[in-house]
């Protein structure tokens, strides 16, 4: 995997630019905790040499001093304060931000997007993405700022003291953080294979969640566990590989300490022998170097855990930059329809280079015609309602909805003129009151009951206790197949669209059910376009047009009886399999 670490941080720039005064008060409480930390050991060494006097007349001088560094500690205090404070702000208003970004990209990707990618793994990939900007910006700000600033004003210092001392210790930190930096760069390769096996696990986790049911059914719990555990093994290995490096790391950093201070106290007693460090002066110098190696060796986990959520980020930044498969054009309109004529123009289309569905495909639906498209499966009957949706954009020709190329529209106003039923629709878990307004919010309680009970919804609802009020579970999973259909027309009579798709809408009904629903079914489909489609021929006889899809081309259309009389045509043929069956 590449890394997309540039492109991670100018979104996480582009969010977080427009709070500059958040990021000053940040930055001025990060100069403060580590300038005053700096020059706290000054007062300690001058406590020191004074205490070395043995001199009781001293012990109001010592006061003083005491005085000072419970001042100095104070602005430490007050500046972590600030710092604290106003990153909690900003990484909470920024986390909210990014999480708004990419919900609202995400769901611009087109429905292909969806197919090839694990709905759990998508969501970690949010998740990981806010939550690795909280984490960099704590490392960079509150341990690497505080560190590298920490840093340079100690070896300015130690200059300033003997320039032996601050050319020993700048020496050995250009190598330290060298060495960090760069096995750093070269773990971090490992790191991401983690990151990436990470979400395949939660991808087939989430996978045999939603199809628990298969696993009951087809008694492939043990399969499935088979599956999974193999997953998990590359992780473990990726993982292990990952700490492993990780834990070298922390072994090359201890002996370099080890060897700083060696470095510092030998040079630190040379100098006293030559009668140029005092006792203070060994106080002030452990000081720096105590604080040097609680603050470096920060700096190596700093350096790994930034790459490490960078690397983590990079999944979803890969889909923040991927464009979308589907996009309006600049300063598209919404698309107003009247009269709903649905054309389709010389349409090719395909899903892969290979495998092209349509090559010049004709069809016309006139104003509230009621079409049924029928055939056998693959055929094409469903890319004729998604490339209708405009789910995918098609190679060339035109859609037209009353002479209007809908490529040239908004894409969420092409999709307000349309309801549809799915043949397995799929409900949010939230109530059944919110599922069936949610084709159009603003509709009262009075039309959501009406639209049920024309979807003969409202009986099996109020028998809930909570009537419609009832949350109806992940995918509507607390439903049977039967009322999560008729909720979903319930949905589509409540919007009221000019055009309605019923993709085999009452197939989960049993034959009463069915029977009640065809008579609202009629009402709906009045004065509306409406194209069904339909396996069970026996739900279609009384369209207006029948139109038979096969192999990507018209083969036959008419009327239910006219198609009866064409001789070895398809419609007779599949009628008379049906028929046969039926009797």
């Amino acid at each position: 995997m590449r890394s997309l670490t540039r492109e991670t941080i100018k979104i996480y720039w582009q969010h977080g630019k427009k709070y500059k005064l958040a990021l000053f008060l940040m930055a001025i409480g990060t100069v403060g905790v580590s300038g005053f930390e700096v020059v706290i050991p000054f007062w300690y060494k001058k406590l020191f040499d004074t205490i070395a006097l043995n001199d009781f007349a001293l012990a109001p001088e010592l006061l003083k001093i005491i005085t000072a560094v419970w001042f100095l500690w104070m602005g430490v205090w007050l500046s972590r304060r600030i710092r604290d404070f106003v990153t909690a702000y900003f990484e909470a208003r920024m986390i909210s931000n990014l999480l708004n970004t990419c919900f609202d990209y995400l769901h611009g990707h087109s429905y292909s997007f969806f197919s090839n990618n694990f709905v759990g793994s998508l969501v970690r990939k949010v998740n990981r993405f806010a939550r690795s900007f909280e984490e960099i910006t704590d490392q960079t700000l509150i341990h690497l700022g505080n560190t590298g600033i920490h840093v340079v004003l100690v070896i300015i210092i130690l200059f300033t003291r003997h320039w032996i001392l601050g050319a020993g210790v700048l020496i050995w930190a250009i190598v330290y953080i060298f060495f960090g930096y760069k096995y750093t760069m070269f773990k971090i390769r490992y790191d991401r294979e983690k990151a990436a096996q990470d979400s395949v696990v939660t991808g087939v986790m989430a996978d045999t969640v939603t199809n628990q049911m298969n696993l009951k059914m087809f008694g492939a719990r043990d399969r499935e566990f088979e599956n999974f555990k193999k997953t998990t093994d590359d992780l473990y290995y990726k993982q292990k590989k990952a700490w492993y490096l990780g834990s070298f790391a922390e072994a090359i950093q201890g002996f370099l300490m080890v060897a700083l201070e060696f470095m510092v106290l030998y040079i630190a007693i040379k100098f006293w022998q030559r009668g140029l460090f005092t006792i203070g002066d060994f106080a002030l110098l452990q000081s720096f170097v105590i604080g040097l190696f609680s603050r470096l060796w920060n700096i190596g986990n700093s350096i790994r855990r930034v790459f490490e959520r960078f690397a983590d980020a990079d999944e979803m930044t890969e889909i923040l930059i991927t464009p979308h498969g589907v996009k309006d054009l600049p300063r598209t309109k919404n698309l107003l329809v009247t009269n709903a004529r649905i054309n389709f123009k010389d349409v090719s289309f395909g899903y892969h280079d290979e495998l092209m569905v349509f090559d010049k495909f004709n069809l016309e639906i006139k104003p509230g015609e009621r079409t049924a498209l029928i055939g056998t499966s693959g055929g094409g009957k469903s890319t004729i309602v998604k490339l209708l949706l405009r789910f995918h954009d098609i190679n060339s020709g035109q859609i037209l909805i009353d002479g209007q190329n809908i490529a040239n529209f908004n894409q969420n106003s092409l999709r307000r003129s349309i309801a549809m039923v799915p043949q397995d629709p799929i409900l949010f878990h939230r109530s059944l009151m919110e599922n069936i307004r949610y084709a159009r919010p603003e509709a009262t309680k009075e039309e959501v009951i009406r639209a049920a009970k024309l979807a003969h919804a409202h009986k099996f609802i109020i028998k809930f206790p909570q009537g419609y009020e009832t949350f109806v579970g992940e995918r509507g999973i607390k439903l049977s197949g039967g009322e999560r259909q008729r909720v979903a027309i319930a949905r589509a009579i409540i919007k009221n669209a000019p055009i309605l798709i019923l993709d085999e809408a009452t197939s989960s009904l049993d034959s009463e059910s069915e029977k009640f629903i065809q008579d609202a079914m009629k009402k709906l489909m009045n004065n509306r376009t409406t194209i069904v489609i339909a396996h069970r021929l026996s739900t279609i006889m009384q369209m207006d047009r029948i139109v038979v899809i096969e192999d990507g081309k018209v083969k036959e259309q008419g009327k239910h009886k006219e198609l009866l009389k064409a001789h070895k045509g398809t419609y007779q043929r599949l009628w008379e399999i049906q028929a046969g069956g039926f009797a």
